[in-house]
């Protein structure tokens, strides 16, 4: 079994309350969620109007298929023109990691 997991950084436009910010994470979240059945999160940054972190995990057992789901959700979110692609960290585990 393979773990992939994928933290995103995110600068938000010009935002000036939480709720406008909720408008634009969501939709980035569903949308990892419904197209490459991830489960995904806004995971940090939850008091501040203009950053967001968002997490995400996909668990197969063939490294290759976890590998294409974190480079596909990756470009997604580097597309979205509303968010400023900071930083995506990306981990990659197996049963014999420990």
């Amino acid at each position: 079994m393979f773990v992939g997991t994928l933290t995103f950084d995110l600068l938000l436009g010009d935002i000036h309350s939480l709720k406008e910010k909720r408008s634009i994470v969501r939709p980035i979240v569903a949308e990892l969620q419904r197209k490459y059945s991830v489960c995904a999160a806004e995971t940090g940054d939850q008091d501040l109007h203009r950053r967001s972190e968002i997490g995400l995990a996909v668990v197969s057992g063939d490294v290759s298929y976890v590998t294409e789901i974190l480079d596909s959700c990756e470009r997604l979110v580097s597309g979205r023109p509303e968010v400023q692609l900071l930083s995506a960290r990306r981990r990659l585990r197996d049963d014999d990691d420990e």
